[in-house]
């Protein structure tokens, strides 16, 4: 099928919206909660990163029709909230409707009409949205049971500023290397350098 014909020029541009409107919504909550809550803040930038990443290769895809408009309507969420927790449990929702809903279809239908290369790269990053979704998901969980800082067993802890390394159930009130507060620290299997594959 001829892309300038296909509902896949579209979807891609419905992509191409849906991760531009991410990176920018992963990037206002990243602003708002630094002072608060740095590390999990920093898990809102890197995934920002990640979205625009996203953004570019569904763009790239449209390359052929540079100069033109594609007008297409879609359903985008409005994540407003003053409440970590809340915008990490919309957040992580958003992800999954990504991976679970909305990319197979793209996938399903590019197959169709013949882009295959196109299909791969819609289920490729279907995978990568679950894994922002289980990710907020994790830091949302701890969240929830108290324990964003605390641990019922000893844990890797390091500091997102310094990188000072501990193990405890708990990391300190204050780094001892740089002082900044406990907000900066996390788990290091949690970290976007040591992301587990569980979280």
């Amino acid at each position: 099928m001829d892309m300038a014909n296909s509902k896949t020029k579209e979807n891609l541009m419905r992509a191409f919206a849906g991760e531009s409107q991410a990176r920018n919504r992963y990037t206002f909550v990243q602003r708002k909660f630094t002072s608060q809550d740095y590390a999990v803040s920093e898990l809102f930038r890197f995934t920002a990163e990640q979205e625009r990443a996203h953004a570019q290769v569904f763009y790239e895809y449209l390359k052929e029709f540079s100069g033109q408009q594609i007008k297409v309507c879609g359903d985008y969420p409005v994540d407003i909230s003053d409440d970590l927790l809340t915008m990490l449990e919309m957040s992580a929702n958003d992800e999954r409707h990504e991976s679970n809903d909305i990319y197979p279809e793209f996938a399903r239908t590019a197959r169709e009409e013949g882009f295959a290369d196109i299909a791969r790269s819609f289920e490729n990053i279907a995978k990568i949205e679950n894994a922002h979704a289980e990710r907020f998901s994790a830091f949302a969980d701890l969240i929830r049971r108290g324990q964003l800082y605390s641990s019922d067993n000893e844990e890797v802890w390091v500091c997102m500023n310094c990188g000072f390394i501990m193990t405890s159930t708990q990391p300190p009130e204050q780094c001892p290397v740089c002082s900044v507060p406990q907000g900066y620290y996390i788990r290091l299997c949690m970290t976007e350098w040591g992301m587990d594959s569980s979280i």
